[in-house]
C-alpha cells in the first residue's frame, strides 16, 4: 500500500476529498446600528452556529449574527490572506453591508 492520510491506503475518498477555507462576513443589528465581524474557517455553518451559541470569537458573543458574504479558497493561507484585507477594507465591508440592508 501507498502512503496515505487515511487506514484505507492510498486513493481513499478521505484523500479524494477537497478541503475548502472560507472568508466570511457576519452582520448583527445593535441599538438600530448594523456591526459586522469578519473571519474565516473551513466550515462556515457550524461557525455562525458557534458565535450564535456565544462560543466564537469574544467580539461575537451576546449577539444574533447574519450571514451576509463568504468567498471559497483553495488553500488555509489564501483564505487567512483575504480575511485581513476584508478586515481592513472598510468600504468594501460597507459597500456589502449596504448591499444586504438594501435587500431587506
Amino acid at each position: 500500500t501507498w502512503f496515505s492520510s487515511s487506514k484505507e491506503g492510498f486513493d481513499s475518498p478521505r484523500d479524494r476529498q477537497k478541503m475548502y477555507y472560507y472568508v466570511y462576513l457576519l452582520i448583527s443589528k445593535i441599538n438600530n446600528k448594523y456591526i459586522s465581524y469578519v473571519g474565516s474557517t473551513n466550515n462556515v455553518e457550524k461557525r455562525v452556529n458557534t458565535h450564535n451559541l456565544g462560543k466564537g470569537a469574544k467580539f461575537t458573543k451576546g449577539n444574533k449574527w447574519v450571514l451576509i458574504y463568504k468567498k471559497r479558497y483553495k488553500s488555509k493561507s489564501e483564505a487567512l490572506s483575504n480575511e485581513y484585507k476584508l478586515k481592513k477594507n472598510y468600504l468594501r465591508r460597507k459597500k456589502i453591508k449596504q448591499t444586504y440592508i438594501n435587500s431587506l
